[in-house]
């Protein structure tokens, strides 16, 4: 038997993300030592962007490949995805295609970050530590999401309505699905809210954050919020920069590990 770790993002091609994914990477193999470690991006328009740059990312069917060519025969593969949408399910058929034909012994793959009611739990945990350090309670806390049109964007949901109930000031919404802004700044001007924190609700900061989230473009969240008269204060850290998250995705590579 040998084993390995395969992480899988969407991706990303800034300096940030990279650096995050890097940090990653090293708590990974501090916390499962002797076991080796490899990062496949899911996202092929990011793969190609970052070929352009001459930096090469693999796809996950091709670092499987190389594993299985370097005599891999037992791999955890770990989702670093938000919720169970279509890239999971993609990353789920890719793992088992390999086990199908033979070219290797066994492939668990690890729930991203939100998959069970205990996840939600740890997550709402997460988002309370991490917190900014000197919002007010009456100040409002609006974390952007992407969405999805799948069935798993009900875990959006599942967290709003928790946090919800936790602290009625701190908002979930997605740039698709159920809850957009359109659907947050009603419910944030009823409750006369002054100032909002706005933080991202994805692994790694990128596009999305930089730009439809604390972008300068009228249609960017910020933008938005500061038009209806609420003063808004982006904090641009992807959830993978915060130790609460993370600890999510390494319970769920070690329960996976456990079954290889």
């Amino acid at each position: 038997m040998k084993k390995g770790i395969l992480l899988v993002a969407f991706g990303a091609n800034n300096l940030q993300a990279h650096q995050t994914l890097r940090l990653l990477d090293e708590q990974v193999r501090s916390r499962f030592g002797g076991v080796n470690v490899r990062l496949a991006f899911t996202s092929e328009l990011i793969r190609d962007r970052l070929a352009a740059q001459r930096v090469k990312r693999d796809s996950v069917v091709k670092a499987l490949e190389k594993m299985a060519f370097e005599k891999y025969t037992h791999i955890a593969v770990q989702s670093l995805h938000i919720i169970p949408g279509v890239e999971y399910e993609e990353l789920c058929a890719d793992t088992q295609a390999f086990v199908d034909s033979g070219r290797l012994e066994s492939i668990q793959v690890g729930a991203p970050l939100l998959n069970s009611e205990d996840d939600i739990e740890h997550v709402v945990s997460a988002v309370l530590r991490h917190l900014p350090p000197s919002r007010k309670p009456e100040e409002g806390v609006v974390f952007m999401g992407h969405g999805s049109s799948h069935e798993g964007d009900r875990c959006y949901d599942a967290v709003y309505q928790r946090l919800q109930q936790v602290d009625p000031n701190i908002f979930l919404g997605t740039m698709d699905g159920n809850h957009t802004l359109d659907h947050l700044l009603p419910e944030l001007k009823r409750r006369e809210i002054a100032r909002v924190w706005l933080m991202p609700f994805l692994s790694v900061v990128g596009r999305h954050a930089r730009n439809d989230m604390a972008g300068s473009s009228e249609d960017s969240w910020k933008s938005q919020i500061e038009a209806a008269g609420i003063r808004c204060t982006p904090m641009v850290l992807g959830l993978a920069e915060y130790s609460g998250f993370v600890d999510v995705w390494l319970n769920h590579l070690e329960a996976t590990l456990k079954l290889l």
